[in-house]
């Protein structure tokens, strides 16, 4: 039984509704018959259900109503004035029986949850079925709810700080609060048959970060704040060889709570950058992270964790080939890697630290907790010179056996007996790019400007740029510093952080970096020079994120001032995500339109552990979701673009924005 409609259907097809009155005939889909369902029109004229024209399109290339060529991504969402009468529609409740009410249609899914006694007659029945002990009882109403288990060994005080700072990755998974979805978890029919994935589990822990000297960059990305729809500061990268990669403890995906004891939960985006970039040989961090979903192995897992030990082993290489001289293995019965062996003379066997049964947690900051032989080996092979691992020790226990499969081991280097390791690198997708609309410009606007000089043939432009399309967020091009010598700096009116145009009409915003560098020369040497640049303001006179200045830190963009950048000058790329039928993508969203705040972007939020989202790696938390198999998504609510997602049962095209986060 559909909780949305409270009729019986397969979980593709269209909601089933009794409606009052006879619909008129325009607002009947010509596929399946019956009121339109997420209206769609075409460029013909015609409207459907978005899932009957998405699953006709995937055999025909034309419209069911003219035949007219037509493609799927060329048709767009229909009008509000559309959407809206349809969703007024009168139904009757389902359940006429106990319940005669009528309603609007868009009214029916709030009525089945809270009011409808037919439909908590019939929870409570099913209820009674599934827990025969408990025949007899009357059953409370329920939600479709899952709880956040409080780990054991989360330090006191730290559960407020979760139910305060971290929607996404701790409060319930069914919950209806506006501008939350978590696709990572979706009921199934078949749930009562599988292990119990209800709830995700997610721990604080409190981490002392040590700088040799004091003013070195942290090195790691984050994203975030409480003027952003994500709320919270979440790390969205770790930088290798940098000193969260060394720690190991802090992995992508992790909520920043407090930073030397003040709580940045509530804080804006470049206040956290503020704090997090503050000099200091010790930073104490206490973070949020997300553990998968919860099961009884999981349980268990933790419970038998209190024993173990982390320890912190780098090895130095010679150079990029040398062997460190470790087989690696899956275990049956337990996620993540294992130590199976250390080769009698390697670097590894040599230096002692490591030993048979370890289990890598992480390599150079790369979280392996839920990685795989062929992840690591990859990443051992491309360091030059540290290796640095985490490994959880627990003492006296035997190694069981090794998952049998093609990819059950592996080896850094040639020095296996096999001749090699079997490093499989993940095939490149073509990423498609296009431009699309978006009014959101939430603390930061765009300002362009046209600036004519008169220079000397010999005199430099005197500015450094950064970015370029080659760079793998697709930058524009933008202006890194103005040096005191130079025209421009004499001038004044270009300055860092301006993201550059063209010159004398020679358009920048396509070209990678050398190929900028390239035309910014040979322009500079004629007598006058005309450049087009875009100037990031922020709306907030009291704060300005172009100019945080910390001692020891090269400047780049903050990650919040790409937000304000005009849609053409977005690249986006295709991610493509694939799953079994009984699994979840994996991640949450946070943003959406809603009536007090209006249009925002999707953002991911999290990406939990073992998930289809998260063993791809290409999905990172802040990047803005812009369509879902080539239907836009702004302008959506969230409980439009729920369904759109829920509804791709094996694989689903995410096109999506990526900026760099804020490097702290």
């Amino acid at each position: 039984l559909c909780c949305e409609c409270g009729q019986f259907h397969l979980l593709l097809d269209n909601h089933l509704y009794n409606f009052q009155d006879e619909v008129d005939d325009e607002l009947i889909c010509h596929i399946c018959l019956q009121p339109l369902l997420q209206p769609m029109d075409t460029p013909c004229g015609h409207t459907y259900c978005f899932k009957c024209l998405e699953n006709f399109m995937q055999e025909y290339n034309f419209c069911p109503m003219d035949r007219k060529k037509l493609s799927f991504q060329q048709c767009h969402k229909s009008s509000l004035l559309v959407r809206n009468l349809l969703d007024k529609l009168v139904v009757l409740c389902p359940f006429k029986t106990e319940c005669q009410q009528t309603m609007q249609r868009c009214e029916l899914e709030a009525h089945l949850q809270n009011r409808c006694p037919g439909f908590k007659k019939y929870k409570s029945d099913l209820q009674r079925k599934k827990n025969p002990i408990s025949k007899g009882k009357e059953d409370p109403p329920t939600k479709l709810e899952t709880t956040t288990p409080k780990d054991p060994e989360a330090p006191s005080g730290g559960s407020s700080l979760v139910t305060e700072s971290s929607a996404a990755a701790a409060v319930s998974l069914g919950t209806a609060e506006p501008g939350l979805v978590n696709p990572a978890f979706e009921e199934t029919e078949e749930g009562e048959n599988l292990p119990q994935r209800t709830s995700l589990v997610a721990e604080t822990t409190t981490i002392e970060i040590h700088r040799e000297d004091p003013e070195e960059e942290l090195g790691m990305r984050i994203v975030g704040g409480k003027d952003t729809p994500l709320g919270n500061i979440v790390v969205q990268e770790v930088l290798r060889d940098s000193v969260i990669a060394a720690d190991g403890r802090i992995a992508p995906g992790d909520h920043i709570l407090e930073v030397n004891g003040v709580n940045i939960s509530s804080v804006t985006h470049c206040q956290a950058v503020s704090f997090l970039r503050h000099p200091g040989p010790v930073l104490h961090l206490m973070v949020l992270q997300e553990k998968g979903f919860s099961n009884k192995t999981a349980q268990q897992d933790s419970n038998s964790a209190t024993n173990r030990e982390v320890i912190h082993v780098t090895l130095i290489k010679r150079d990029r080939s040398e062997p460190l001289g470790i087989k690696l293995i899956r275990k049956t019965d337990e996620a993540g890697i294992f130590i199976l062996d250390l080769l009698e003379g390697g670097l590894a066997a040599k230096n002692g630290k490591l030993s048979r049964n370890d289990r890598v947690l992480s390599i150079n900051g790369q979280d392996l907790r839920q990685g795989t032989p062929e992840a690591a080996a990859q990443i051992i092979q491309t360091t030059e010179s540290r290796v640095n691992f985490v490994i959880l020790r627990q003492p006296g226990v035997q190694l069981s056996d090794p998952v049998e499969d093609s990819s059950s081991t592996s080896n850094n280097s040639s020095s296996s007996s096999n001749g090699g390791s079997p490093v499989h690198h993940r095939r490149r997708l073509e990423q498609t790019h296009y431009r699309r609309k978006s009014n959101y410009q939430k603390g930061y606007v765009s300002h362009e400007k046209t600036v004519a000089i008169k220079k000397e043939p010999k005199e430099s432009l005197g500015i450094t740029i950064g970015g370029g399309r080659d760079n793998k967020n697709k930058l524009p091009i933008y202006v890194t510093s103005v040096q005191p010598i130079g025209c421009l700096f004499r001038d004044g009116r270009i300055k860092r952080g301006d993201v550059l145009l063209s010159i004398n009409g020679i358009d920048l915003t396509h070209l990678n970096y050398y190929e900028a560098v390239s035309a910014l020369k040979s322009n500079a040497a004629s007598h006058s020079v005309v450049l087009k640049a875009l100037e990031i303001l922020s709306l907030n006179s009291t704060e300005s994120s172009q100019d945080i200045k910390e001692p020891g830190f090269s400047w780049s963009p903050l990650w919040i001032t790409w937000l304000g950048l005009p849609s053409y000058l977005h690249c986006c790329q295709d991610i493509v995500l694939t799953k079994g039928n009984l699994e979840s993508w994996g991640f949450s969203i946070v943003g959406g339109f809603e009536e007090s705040k209006g249009n925002q972007p999707f953002f991911i939020k999290t990406i939990v552990p073992g998930t289809p989202a998260f063993r791809d790696r290409k999905l990172k938390c802040g990047d803005e979701i812009v369509a879902v198999n080539g239907v836009p998504a702004i302008g959506m609510s969230n409980s439009e673009l729920i369904p759109m997602l829920k509804e791709q049962r094996n694989k689903v095209t995410l096109t999506v924005v990526s900026w760099p986060g804020s490097l702290v």
